[in-house]
C-alpha cells in the first residue's frame, strides 16, 4: 500500500498539482493538511475523477482542514476535536486493505511495511499540530503553549484509547523535527520552533505511547539528513539546502 502525506496548502487552489502527483505516483492513500476549505466546497468530483472515490475531509475557511482520499473503501469515519477546540487538525478513519487494489507543498511518500500493507483493515489517523508561532516559551506564547499541550493530548490519547497490537498509521504535518539530522543544523536550529527540546521530547513520548515506528528511518538511516520542508524565503532552496523532516508516516510495530 503506497501512502503520501501533503501539507498542500490550499486544496482548490493546487488542484492541478494533485493531478500530477497521482498521475506520478499513484498513491492508494492521500492524506492532505491544511485543506482551507469549509466542506462545502471541498473539490469532491475533481478528486473522484482522479480516482479517490473514498473521501473523508473536515475543513474551515482559510485555516487548517484535513482529508483523507482513497482508492480503497473506508468506513468508521472520525473527526476529532483537539485541546477544547474545533479546528479542524485530526480526522481518522478505517481502511479496507482487502478491496481489489489498483493497477500498477511538503510531499512525503512511503510504501508501508508488509506487516501492515496485507492486513484485512487498518485505521489511519491523519494529523495537523499546531506550527507553534515563533518564540518557544509557554509562558509568552499562546500558540508554542498549543502546540505543546496538542502533542500531550495526542500522547495520552493514544495510549489510553489504543494497544500497539492494533494495526494503526499516524501521518501528517507534526511540524516537528525530532531528530538531529531531521534539520539542516542541529546547533542553530536547538532555539527554535520545530526542533527545540520541549517539543522533540514531546513527540518522542507520542512516538512512544503506542511504540510506533517511523516509518521514514526505516528507509533513512537516523545518521543521514531527511527533509521534507524548505523555506520558500531561500532564493534557491535546492543549493541551501535548509531544510527541516516536519511530515511524518507512523505505524503500529509488527
Amino acid at each position: 500500500m503506497k501512502i503520501v502525506t501533503w501539507n498542500i496548502n490550499s486544496v482548490r487552489l493546487r488542484l492541478p498539482l494533485v493531478k500530477k502527483l497521482t498521475d506520478q505516483v499513484q498513491p492508494d492513500i492521500l492524506c492532505l493538511q491544511e485543506t482551507k476549505c469549509p466542506d462545502e466546497h471541498f473539490p469532491v468530483e475533481p478528486l473522484r475523477a482522479m480516482g479517490y472515490e473514498h473521501q473523508h475531509f473536515h475543513g474551515m475557511k482559510s485555516y487548517n482542514g484535513v482529508a483523507i482520499l482513497s482508492r480503497l473503501p473506508m468506513d468508521a469515519r472520525d473527526v476529532h476535536h483537539r485541546v477544547g477546540r474545533e479546528d479542524c487538525r485530526h480526522i481518522a478513519a478505517k481502511i479496507k486493505l482487502s478491496s481489489q487494489r489498483r493497477p500498477g507543498s511538503r510531499v512525503q511518500t512511503d510504501q508501508i511495511p508488509d506487516q501492515v500493507r496485507d492486513d484485512d483493515e487498518v485505521e489511519i489517523h491523519n494529523l495537523y499540530i499546531p506550527a507553534g508561532g515563533d518564540e518557544p516559551d509557554r509562558e509568552v506564547n499562546e500558540k508554542f503553549a498549543h502546540k505543546l499541550d496538542f502533542v500531550d493530548e495526542m500522547t495520552h490519547w493514544f495510549k489510553d484509547r489504543y494497544s500497539a497490537d492494533q494495526k494503526l498509521i499516524a501521518v501528517g504535518d507534526f511540524n516537528i523535527a525530532p531528530y538531529e539530522h531531521d534539520v539542516w543544523s542541529h546547533k542553530q536550529l536547538l532555539k527554535v520552533v520545530s526542533h527545540t527540546p520541549q517539543e522533540t521530547d514531546r513527540l518522542a513520548g507520542m512516538l512512544g505511547s503506542l511504540e510506533w515506528v517511523d516509518v521514514a528511518r526505516e528507509f533513512v538511516p537516523i545518521d543521514e539528513k531527511c527533509y521534507t520542508w524548505w523555506s520558500y524565503r531561500n532564493r534557491d532552496w535546492k543549493k541551501s539546502n535548509r531544510g527541516r523532516r516536519l511530515d511524518h508516516v507512523w505505524v503500529s510495530p509488527p
